[in-house]
């Protein structure tokens, strides 16, 4: 127990054999459960956990009989820590590229009763730049980004971490079934919480790569399926917090941004071509253009600046 809260890892495996045994060896002795799910592996990772099991009392093995992604491992596992009352629930990969000194801080602000959710950041550490494979750190931040403002909790970075810790009362409010089961998991489950004003926490933590590990993510496949998620997130969030919950104009200046940016940006490389090819322009047409863009992107930025405003209380 942590500071008499109950605590449990789910820790979501597929084809980690070589590691996973690492990640239960290594599982500081206040953690109550370790929850491990094999996503359907096909080599020895449910053998290696059994073996460990039988050694282990705190180990809990779930398997899948079919795989359903690092998400659909973490929601079996969310679940049964929901069903068996567990305080505080963290989140750890199977492939030890989480630092189990990280965990009491991780652990800490939901025990505290000081946060819903938090989440670790590895862009924080002073040596981030130089340990994280630079695509990997660039299209984080990018990803990260739209995170910010498809979720609504500006503050937070690092958006990919899976290094999370959840308490009681969240995994009992949300709709576990309907969370994202591939690589957007840790996206989705954000705009989810949002939706219910759940208070989410950073917490810097140490990167961890070239350990053996071996990465699933398909960057081509995630760089257009998790903005896609992130758009579809944005708008159900401010349907349900903004229009359905409780009223908020900011929408009304998200719709406006939404639809009169694009269209004087068109409208604007439209006549620049048509100058370039065809001939001059009406200053009037010009001056139309400019000023759609520049009014969709006044509308944008305030409609911003309402929602970090209104959020800014679940940090």
């Amino acid at each position: 127990m942590y500071e008499e809260k109950k605590v449990a890892v789910v820790v979501p495996a597929y084809n980690e054999e070589h590691l996973i045994g690492r990640v239960i060896e290594t599982m500081p002795e206040w953690v109550d459960r370790i929850v491990v799910v094999d996503d359907c592996s096909q080599d020895k990772t449910a053998e290696v956990v059994s073996n460990h099991a039988v050694r282990n009392k705190r180990v809990v093995l779930l398997r899948h009989k079919k795989n359903q992604g690092v998400g659909g491992a973490i929601v079996t596992g969310y679940k049964w820590a929901r069903d068996n009352n567990i305080d505080v629930t963290v989140v750890m990969a199977g492939d030890a590229q989480m630092d189990p000194a990280d965990l009491p801080n991780i652990v800490a602000p939901v025990a505290r009763g000081e946060a819903d959710y938090t989440k670790g950041n590895r862009l924080f550490h002073g040596k981030a730049w130089r340990v994280i494979p630079k695509h990997r750190y660039l299209g984080n931040s990018f990803l990260s980004l739209l995170t910010k403002i498809a979720s609504g909790y500006w503050h937070i970075a690092d958006s990919q971490t899976g290094y999370t810790a959840i308490s009681l009362d969240a995994l009992r409010v949300l709709d576990l079934d309907a969370i994202y089961k591939r690589y957007g998991m840790p996206n989705d489950i954000l705009i989810r919480l949002n939706t219910y004003n759940m208070r989410v926490k950073d917490v810097p933590v140490r990167p961890v790569y070239n350990i053996g590990e071996r990465s699933g993510i398909k960057l081509r496949k995630v760089l257009f399926t998790i903005p896609w998620l992130l758009a579809k997130g944005f708008f159900r969030r401010l349907f349900f917090k903004y229009v359905i919950e409780d009223f908020h104009p900011l929408v009304f200046f998200y719709l406006m941004g939404l639809t009169l940016t694009p269209i004087g940006f068109f409208f604007g490389l439209y006549l620049f071509f048509y100058r370039i090819f065809e001939g001059p322009v009406a200053e009037t047409s010009a001056l139309f253009a400019m000023f759609l863009y520049v009014s969709g992107l006044q509308a944008l930025f305030f409609a911003m600046w309402f929602d970090m405003d209104y959020n800014k209380h679940l940090r």
